[in-house]
């Protein structure tokens, strides 16, 4: 699979990436890092250990790396778990369990999708 219909898999924004990043090499040395990022798992063990104020950071960093990779759908979920994290805080521990559930969705979608790209 070629780094577009990569992004086609995720529905991401492979235009905005390379606007950005100015290269599809730099593009593709960028995704096949991210499954290397501890963030997610940070996230995930955090908010099990209710330890909010380091799972805002790791949503935080998550929701980063993923706006400028351009994976709109991990970016979207971890922008609000980010915001119900503000402050240190869960504000809601029900819609935090449901964001968790779909971001490991995304998540998952994302680290397929790149074990593809780097099979080609």
């Amino acid at each position: 699979m070629n780094i577009k219909e990569f992004y086609n898999v995720i529905e991401g924004d492979y235009d905005d990436v390379l606007r950005r990043l100015m290269k599809e090499d730099r593009i593709v040395k960028y995704v096949s890092k991210f499954a290397a990022d501890s963030s997610y798992d940070t996230l995930l063990n955090t908010l099990r250990d209710k330890d909010y104020p380091e799972a805002f950071r790791a949503a935080h960093t998550l929701k980063g790396i993923s706006q400028n990779l351009g994976f709109t759908g991990l970016f979207e979920v971890s922008s609000e778990l980010t915001e119900m994290l503000r402050g240190g805080e869960c504000k809601d521990a029900d819609r935090a369990a449901d964001l968790s559930d779909k971001l490991g969705e995304e998540y998952e979608k994302i680290i397929s999708a790149t074990g593809m790209l780097e099979a080609d």
